[in-house]
C-alpha cells in the first residue's frame, strides 16, 4: 500500500486515507465504487448511518473476498434512534461483528450520556476505536474535560481555505493525540477554481510532475491528517493513492499554501470557471425561484 497507517491515542492504527461515501454518493448504490475502491488498494472504508450506504458498503466487501483483518472500517452515528439501536444496525448493515472505528457524525447530536454509550461500545468490543466529527475547539475541549476515554478521532472539513480558522483545532488535537481526519478537502478545485490557493498549488504541481489535485492532497498528509475522500471514477482512485508515492511538500510549499488559503476562497466567480455541476445547480435554483414568483403572482392576482 502507498499509504501507511497512523497510530492512535488508543494503541490502534489508522490506514492515513480513506475512500468516503458520503457526499454526493448519499442515499446511492456504492457498490460499485466501493468494489472499485477496494480493487485499486483502498483499505480504509468510510461510511455512516445517515449516509444510508452502509448495506452497500457490506455488499462490496462481501464481493471483495477480502478477510476482516485486511479492512479498516469506519461508521458514524447520526441521531437517527438510540445509539444503541444504531450501532447494531450499522453492524448489521455493514455484515461485520465490530466495527474499527465508530464516530458521533455531529455535536448537535450529543445527549447527555451518548459519549459514555460510545465508551460502553469500545468496552463491549462493538467498536475498537471511538471519536467525533465536526467538532469545533470548543466542543472538543468540553467532551474532552469530561470523558474517560480521549476520543481518537475528529473528523473535520478541512482545506487550506479554512485551515486558518482550525488551527487551534489541530493544534489541541494534537495535544491529546486526536488523529484529524479530513473531508472536503479538494474543495479548492471542486468548489472555488480560480482562487489565491491555485498559484501556489500549481508550482508544487510542476515540482513535483503531479496534479493539483495530488498536491492538494499532499497538503493535508503535511498536517498529519487521514484523507477522507471520494470518486465514482476509477482513474481518480488511483490518482488519490498515487498521492503516497510522492515525495513530501517541501515546508515553502506547504507555508506558501497555507498563506494563500488564508486569504479565503474567491468571493465571486465568472461563469467560465463554474463546473458543470456549479452551473447545472444554478439552472434549477433560477428555475425554482422563477416558477415560485409566478405561483405567487397568480395566487395573488
Amino acid at each position: 500500500m502507498p499509504f501507511g497507517t497512523i497510530t492512535l491515542n488508543d494503541g490502534n492504527e489508522i490506514p492515513a486515507i480513506a475512500f468516503g461515501t458520503g457526499s454526493k454518493l448519499k442515499g446511492t448504490d456504492v457498490t460499485e465504487y466501493v468494489e472499485q475502491a477496494l480493487e485499486v488498494g483502498f483499505w480504509h472504508i468510510d461510511t455512516a448511518q445517515f449516509y444510508r450506504t452502509e448495506p452497500y458498503v457490506g455488499a462490496a466487501i462481501k464481493e471483495s473476498g477480502l478477510a476482516r483483518n485486511e479492512l479498516f472500517i469506519t461508521s458514524k452515528y447520526s441521531g437517527i434512534g438510540t445509539a444503541e439501536e444504531a450501532i447494531q444496525n450499522s453492524l448489521t448493515n455493514i455484515g461485520v461483528t465490530q466495527l474499527d472505528l465508530y464516530l458521533i457524525h455531529g455535536p448537535q447530536l450529543v445527549r447527555d450520556n451518548t459519549w459514555a454509550k460510545f465508551e460502553e461500545f469500545q468496552k463491549a468490543g462493538l467498536a475498537k476505536s471511538i471519536g467525533v466529527s465536526n467538532y469545533n475547539l470548543e466542543q472538543l475541549q468540553a467532551l474532552v474535560k469530561e470523558a474517560r476515554v480521549i476520543p481518537a478521532v475528529n473528523q473535520i472539513n478541512l482545506s487550506p481555505y479554512n485551515y486558518a480558522e482550525h488551527k487551534s483545532l489541530l493544534e489541541y488535537a494534537a495535544k491529546h493525540e486526536i488523529v484529524i481526519e479530513a473531508y472536503s478537502s479538494l474543495s479548492p478545485i471542486t468548489q472555488y477554481p480560480g482562487g489565491p490557493v491555485d498559484k501556489p498549488v500549481a508550482a508544487a504541481a510542476k515540482r513535483l510532475g503531479s496534479t493539483p489535485t495530488q498536491v492538494i492532497l499532499a497538503w493535508v498528509r503535511s498536517k498529519g491528517a487521514v484523507i477522507v475522500t471520494t470518486s465514482t471514477h476509477k482513474e481518480h482512485m488511483q490518482e488519490y493513492l498515487s498521492v503516497g508515492d510522492l515525495p513530501d511538500l517541501l515546508p515553502e510549499e506547504v507555508e506558501a499554501i497555507d498563506k494563500a488559503g488564508a486569504n479565503g476562497p474567491p468571493k465571486s466567480f465568472k461563469l467560465s470557471t463554474w463546473t458543470t455541476q456549479q452551473r447545472f445547480k444554478a439552472v434549477i435554483a433560477v428555475s425554482w425561484f422563477i416558477v415560485t414568483c409566478w405561483r405567487v403572482s397568480t395566487y395573488w392576482h
